[in-house]
């Protein structure tokens, strides 16, 4: 029996509606936490919106209207895109949950038990918007000598009594981490970054404040919230049944758990830092890995709503479809490094790879089934071309598995491809249509290996575009508890057509879409 595998996006922060960046993010999580299911791992998969901190209460400020009403009304948009993109997950989270509320303060209660909190006052440089505080040396000026964090977000000099936790006592505890367990921050870029960051030195962190009390109220601590990024991260700890429900924490979140985290490469910090140093504070186990994507640009430009450059995913999937917009971003960019989306490059990569060369395969031959022998499925009689072709389509199943485990949709999916290109090359070369007057045997033979080939395809492809896949195994007969990778390879064929199986005229998956002046 595997072990349980669990995965979480980051939380979403909801002072505005999602944009396409947040669909990437837990696109990309979805399509791994399928693979995982098919693979038949029992999967916990998490994602939802971090609705504390001075930024929100600033927002709702600023349309009059309280920070838990903006909170309702945005975390309802976030929850809307994850149901219309088909994101499988267990749990959506949001951090104003009284549950939410109860684990922020156990893991607050745990790390003071380990002497790792004290009170204090806090002066320095915090940015608003990054929800973050800075050392100085991380400052870079711009204009109007306006300093700015790393992310270039202005910040503005702080002063207020807080709570603090000794982070500089976990900098070589830190070091171990990531020397002894290289996986842990991913990719390597990523690590590299964090270990300098550390290397440098670390400053105790200021986690409460007083002057906004939107947020999980500091147990014991009148006046004090906590800031955002302690309760934020134990988010995590919280679906995974913290601190109650012992028997949940056992399955989902125990030492040497099977444990990532998918965040965008600006969060990495609070993730490959602060978090693990909280857990080992808090003593409790740590997650396996922490990988750190990249962003998606607009035409190769950064998203900003100064700009006007920033898209709603729910538009994009209305506009091109679902599996279509789903395949995109995950073929398109090698998850972890940045990448950028258009219309005409979404139009371009849908119609190439789905509408023309795995939607056509699949309906000339389904089509041709249905009409030339009634929807009775072909009998087979493999020769050498047919075992080969199928041998191929094992192998990119199996590549397929191994990126897929490694985190690498986009690696996956050129598996997946490249098995799809020789599906086409060998009905062509086969040509059933012609056989149909001169070798009625062998084209059934021909079909027959297809219709394998083609299921087995589907079966693979089933975490990225999984409706399609779904309509697809539906409409050839594929049984809903034989579509686990296990069957690529497998006999099923025979008893399909033993069982008397008829195949109806099949129905077009992807339409070829089309580019219009809204659009250039």
């Amino acid at each position: 029996m595997s072990r349980p595998y669990t995965i979480t996006t980051a939380i979403s922060y909801p002072n505005g509606r999602p944009h396409i960046g947040h669909a990437y993010e837990v696109v990309a999580t979805d399509a791994i936490a399928r693979f995982q299911r098919i693979m038949g791992r029992d999967v916990f998969f998490q994602t939802g919106t971090d609705e504390h901190g001075l930024k929100m209460a600033q927002a709702a400020r600023g349309r009059d209207m309280e920070p838990r009403a903006l909170a309702d009304e945005m975390s309802g948009y976030f929850k809307q895109m994850n149901d219309i993109l088909n994101i499988s997950y267990d749990r959506f989270i949001r951090t104003s949950e009284p549950d939410h509320h109860r684990a922020s303060q156990a893991i607050w209660e745990a790390m003071e038990a380990s002497g790792d909190l004290y009170l204090g006052r806090y002066e320095g440089w915090y940015s608003v918007r990054d929800e973050a505080f800075y050392d100085e040396k991380e400052l870079v000026e711009g204009e109007g000598g306006q300093k700015l964090s790393p992310q270039a977000t202005p910040v503005e000099w702080t002063v207020e009594e807080s709570w603090f936790f000794r982070l500089s006592a976990y900098q070589q505890k830190l070091l171990n981490l990531y020397n002894s367990q290289p996986d842990f921050i991913q990719p390597d870029s990523r690590r590299n970054e964090i270990m300098r960051f550390v290397e440098g030195g670390l400053s105790d962190l200021s986690i409460s404040r007083t002057s906004f009390d939107w947020g999980v109220k500091v147990p014991g601590s009148e006046g004090h919230v906590m800031y955002v990024w302690v309760d934020a991260l134990t988010n995590y700890l919280t679906g995974c049944g913290y601190p109650d429900d012992a028997e949940r924490m056992a399955r989902y979140w125990s030492e040497g758990g099977d444990i990532t985290h998918i965040i965008g490469k600006d969060i990495v910090r609070f993730h490959a830092v602060y978090w693990p140093a909280f857990l080992m504070s808090a003593k409790l186990p740590l997650p396996r890995q922490v990988f750190g994507h990249g962003f998606l640009l607009n035409r190769g430009e950064k998203m900003s709503k100064s700009v006007g450059n920033v898209a709603d995913p729910m538009e994009l999937a209305d506009r091109f479809g679902v599996d279509q917009l789903r395949y995109f971003l995950l073929s398109e960019v090698t998850f972890g490094n940045d990448g950028s989306y258009s219309a005409d490059a979404i139009v371009a990569r849908s119609n190439s790879d789905l509408a023309n060369s795995f939607g056509n395969l699949a309906q000339r031959t389904l089509s041709f089934i249905a009409k030339n022998l009634d929807g009775r499925l072909p009998q087979p009689a493999a020769q050498d071309a047919d075992t080969e072709l199928l041998a191929a389509v094992r192998q990119a199943a199996g590549t397929f598995e191994q990126a897929m485990t490694d985190l690498a949709p986009s690696v996956a999916i050129e598996a997946w491809m490249k098995a799809v290109f020789a599906c086409n090359a060998y009905i062509d070369a086969q040509a059933p249509w012609a056989l149909r007057k001169t070798d009625p045997a062998r084209m059934e033979a021909v079909l027959a290996t297809l219709y394998d080939a083609i299921a087995s395809l589907a079966i693979m492809i089933q975490p990225v575009i999984p409706a399609s896949a779904a309509a697809l195994l539906d409409q050839m007969g594929v049984a809903g508890d034989r579509r686990g990778y296990d069957v690529i390879g497998a006999d099923w064929y025979a008893g399909l057509r033993a069982d008397g199986f008829i195949l109806s005229a099949p129905k077009p998956l992807f339409p070829r879409l089309e580019l219009t002046e809204a659009d250039a």
